[in-house]
């Protein structure tokens, strides 16, 4: 499976354990295109509080296991307090905020140079 295709699935996978446990105003910046960067995706996503900060990033690490023949992320940090997760997949980061943590980091701003698209949940 070439790097692209890959990539797609991973994303696909997160997006699904995100929207298992109902992770909110999911977001993928695609910083392929951007000088400098440490992976090709970040996908941001919201909970409300810290349980469900921790939820979502169990329920995606859950699902990408199964689905990706027991993948498992080289790098996770933030679970101690759950304001604030980072799953590193490599080519694809994910950070899941409480909503006051997000708007404060504001990574959709920091990285305005990257193709940002909005993912509509089924809920």
């Amino acid at each position: 499976m070439n790097k692209e295709l890959s990539s797609n699935h991973l994303i696909t996978n997160i997006i699904a354990g995100i929207e298992k446990v109902k992770g909110a105003d999911i977001t993928i910046l695609d910083l392929r295109e951007v000088e400098n960067t440490v992976c090709d995706y970040f996908i941001i996503c919201s909970g409300g509080s810290n349980t469900q900060v921790a939820a979502i990033s169990g329920s995606i690490q859950k699902v990408v296991s199964q689905a990706e023949g027991h993948q498992h992320p080289w790098h996770v940090e933030g679970e101690a307090n759950a304001e604030w997760i980072l799953i590193d997949y490599v080519d694809v980061v994910v950070h899941v905020f409480q909503n006051r943590i997000r708007e404060h980091y504001d990574l959709e701003g920091l990285w305005g140079d990257a193709k940002i698209i909005n993912i509509e949940t089924k809920y």
